[in-house]
């Protein structure tokens, strides 16, 4: 499982916030050890050849949701 947070000093308040950026195709950062581009930014897009699903933390990266990626 790929987990990932906000990129560009974003940060969420609400699962629905993540959501609509998530959806946008707005990039966050791989945070994944062992993940071949841990540290480098993704998108839906990007990530939807490789997973189905993703954790995204937000929320000062005290919360943790999952996400599909198709």
């Amino acid at each position: 499982m790929i987990t990932l947070v906000p990129a560009y000093n974003r940060d969420y308040k609400s699962k629905k916030e993540v959501q609509a950026d998530w959806d946008a195709g707005k990039d966050f950062i791989i945070q994944s050890f062992g993940h071949r581009y841990d540290g480098k930014p993704a998108n839906k897009s990007d990530l939807a050849q490789e997973t189905g699903e993703v954790f995204i933390r937000y929320k000062k990266l005290t919360q943790i949701q999952r996400f599909k990626t198709r």
